[in-house]
């Protein structure tokens, strides 16, 4: 059974702990590769990727050495290991093998004693080092041209079937930096080195796109069978779009929406371009948290249907304004908004602010103090 990213990040410490192989097995652009690339972060490892894909048996093995050893008297040759490998030696690291079930036999079966004695061609991985691995196989690996890994194989890792959720993504993608929402200017800025194009793109997604996949989840994957030569989206797809929409100032006002639109095409297919282009012509008229919760102009959404009233409580909740003090105002026009909303909402917004108490209480106080007399006939009470 396939798991979150959430319930994986609970369970894995404990395998980490022991330095025993693990296995992400998903399908393509779910977000193995930063999920590796976060862990090692958290752990403070750097990582060692490679792709098993494009390795043979002798990017394994190293190469011989010009020079000798002797051996009861008698010269001996023997291997040295690349930068990559030898790096896993000496220090700890994450040695991330990407892509196993697409590597040769050969490959294969080295990976085997690397990942059963923690040792290949004479040497042996740092005790610090970790092993993970990631591939496309399991669940989803009829819609893969990959190799099937025999038990033998499969024995040397713990295996875990990830399946992250859409709300996986939304936190990730929540975490925006500032440069993000705004750019220099508008038309294209050239970004050339890799820092500062991290910089400018950040860990997250701009606003507008976070929104659009919140109110619009379906278009976030694919998740039937593939038709042959057709682009779909997929988590990955939808960061690469974010980044060059960032990049190339294509998320202001004024943007080409000619540009815009054939970028979102190319990179998420014909279907989630249309319905992103329909949603980025209509953002500016968009009721933003800010209003509402600052503001106080609760009556921008009182034509609302369920599903933008649920899409602006987790508004609310994923800008961290929960989680911080607010004013006696702020708590006033928060009220004010959740005696509008539909029952079923009106808890999101009250389990939300709950979520938070433990970094704010007063706002839980304040906040029950204000919608006392419609919270307690939903929570089937009485004021009595």
């Amino acid at each position: 059974m396939a798991i979150d990213f959430k319930t994986f990040l609970k369970a894995v410490p404990y395998v980490i702990h022991s330095r025993k192989p693990v296995m992400l097995r998903g399908r393509h652009g779910v977000g193995k590769s930063e999920l590796v690339y976060q862990m090692a972060s958290q752990l403070g490892l750097p990582v060692v990727e490679r792709r098993c894909s494009q390795m043979t048996e002798g990017d394994l093995l190293g190469m011989p050495s010009p020079e000798s050893v002797e051996v009861n008297g008698h010269l001996a040759s023997h291997f040295r290991p690349f930068s990559w490998f030898l790096r896993s030696c000496t220090e700890a690291t994450v040695l991330f093998l990407d892509e196993v079930d697409r590597s040769t036999h050969e490959v294969g079966q080295s990976i085997m004693e690397l990942t059963d004695s923690r040792k290949l061609a004479g040497w042996t991985l740092h005790p610090g080092t970790i092993i993970i691995a990631a591939v496309n196989g399991g669940e989803h690996g009829s819609q893969y041209q990959v190799n099937e890994m025999d038990p033998a194989q499969l024995d040397r890792f713990v295996v875990f079937d990830v399946e992250p959720s859409i709300e996986d993504w939304l936190e990730w993608g929540n975490e925006a930096s500032e440069t993000q929402l705004s750019s220099e200017s508008a038309g294209w800025v050239l970004v050339n080195s890799t820092e500062e194009r991290e910089t400018k793109a950040g860990k997250g997604v701009h606003g507008l796109v976070w929104d659009f996949i919140n109110q619009n989840r379906a278009h976030l994957e694919h998740s039937d069978d593939y038709e042959p030569n057709k682009v779909y989206p997929s988590r990955r797809s939808w960061k690469r779009l974010n980044d060059c929409l960032v990049n190339g100032s294509l998320l202001e006002e004024n943007a080409d929406q000619t540009v815009f639109f054939t970028l979102s095409q190319a990179h998420c297919g014909l279907e989630a371009a249309v319905s992103l282009l329909d949603f980025f012509k209509a953002y500016d008229r968009q009721v933003t948290w800010e209003q509402v919760v600052n503001e106080g102009l609760v009556d921008k959404t009182k034509n609302f249907d369920i599903n933008e009233h649920a899409a602006m409580v987790e508004k609310i909740d994923a800008a961290g304004a929960l989680s911080e003090d607010l004013s006696a105002a702020q708590l006033d026009n928060l009220a004010e908004y959740f005696k509008l909303l539909p029952a079923e909402i009106a808890m999101k917004l009250w389990s939300a602010v709950g979520k938070h108490a433990a970094s704010s209480k007063d706002n839980i106080v304040g906040f029950h103090a204000r919608v006392r007399e419609v919270i307690i006939p939903l929570l089937g009470g009485t004021e009595e």
